[in-house]
């Protein structure tokens, strides 16, 4: 009989996507074939305290059962990194994890943290590493990269905390001239559409930063663009492929946290509708922006198609998207024939290859 994969699913989090987090733990959760795999899930708790569960026996009834409570005596993080201590953790039984999924959104989750961990653990993990993790969450650093690579993107502007207390004027005045009204204001680094706003004059345009710092240090403002939003899903390592393209109508102004999560009313529509040269453009930018950031495992890659003239432009790389039955990336690559079980499958797969190709690496130096 064929040992199964013992997979871990680090999921919940300090950041405010710590609920979408949940809901995506919980899909995942659900679909796994447990014949092939045994699963043990690790909560992070809002206050960042780990808890591991039992491995599960199948799916879980509920998002609830996932909020683990406070865990056993001992190590709780003994199965993904006792072998760096040479130790279970002093129970003498702890079952080892062969891969991990970090099923994290958005800060602390999505941004290169964990996936730093999980290389000083030496462990296999699905997903970006962890420069693609920190480039793909950074909007200002993922624009520059999109940039070097000589993709169409909307003009932006950005700055830091200190920067905007010290001469808020001197900003102010460049957004104005650069982008006009209305512009968007956005955190840079979040994800979910948190601390997003849309500013139509100067005083909206001051809230709207302020409202920004909460949730982040640097802050980005980009042009308004009258536009469709197209999405493609990228799936790969060195070689990677893109899915057909999807279109989100969003139920509100703009596609924020509440048109994604809370009510329910924006529309996909997977295909999109578009001509084949746009769709294959897309395809194209979306495989060139996964490899400007040296991306792997996954990412979804989103666009604007500008209404006046067509012109396609690269919005931004989640590294870590959506990925309940019903959101965006599995669903494109369903319709491009990849169940989502099988996708699964093939996310672990890629999570072994990255790391045997990783330990091929002299790090010490020993061949010199």
């Amino acid at each position: 009989m064929t040992k199964k994969v013992h997979v871990g699913l680090i999921y919940g989090g300090r950041s405010g996507e710590h609920e979408v987090s949940l809901q995506t733990a919980f899909a995942v959760a659900g679909e796994f074939d447990y014949s092939k795999y045994d699963v043990t899930p690790f909560y992070i708790t809002k206050l960042g305290e780990w808890r591991r569960g039992a491995t599960l026996a199948g799916k879980p009834g509920s998002v609830q059962e996932l909020q683990l409570t406070a865990t056993e005596s001992g190590f709780p993080l003994a199965p993904l990194f006792g072998k760096l201590a040479k130790t279970d953790g002093g129970t003498g039984s702890e079952p080892q994890i062969d891969v991990v999924l970090p099923l994290l959104h958005g800060t602390f989750g999505e941004d290169g943290t964990i996936q730093g961990l999980l290389e000083i653990a030496n462990i296999p993990y699905a997903g970006t590493g962890v420069l693609a993790s920190a480039v793909g969450m950074d909007k200002i650093a993922m624009k520059k990269a999109f940039a070097q690579e000589g993709l169409p993107q909307c003009v932006f502007r950005y700055f830091n905390r200190s920067q905007w207390e010290k001469d808020p004027g001197y900003f102010i005045m460049e957004c104005e001239i650069s982008l006009g009204y209305p512009c968007f204001v956005k955190p840079a680094n979040l994800g979910s559409s948190v601390g997003i706003s849309k500013a139509k004059n100067r005083d909206e345009l001051i809230a709207a930063v302020d409202y920004a710092f909460r949730f982040d240090r640097k802050v980005i403002i980009e042009e308004f663009v009258d536009a469709r939003e197209i999405e493609v899903a990228v799936l790969g390592n060195e070689d990677p492929k893109a899915s057909v393209p999807g279109e989100i109508a969003p139920s509100n102004e703009f596609y924020d946290y509440k048109a994604k999560y809370i009510d329910g009313k924006s529309t996909m529509h997977i295909p999109a509708s578009l001509p084949s040269a746009t769709a294959e453009a897309a395809r194209d930018m979306a495989v060139r922006a996964f490899l400007a950031i040296d991306g792997s495992g996954l990412s979804r890659v989103d666009f604007f198609l500008r209404k006046s003239d067509g012109r396609l432009l690269i919005n931004e790389i989640n590294t870590m998207p959506g990925f309940t039955p019903f959101s965006m990336y599995p669903l494109m690559w369903k319709e491009s024939g990849l169940s989502y079980r099988d996708l699964l499958d093939r996310l672990i797969d890629l999570a072994f290859k990255r790391y045997a190709d990783k330990q091929s690496i002299d790090f010490g130096g020993s061949g010199i």
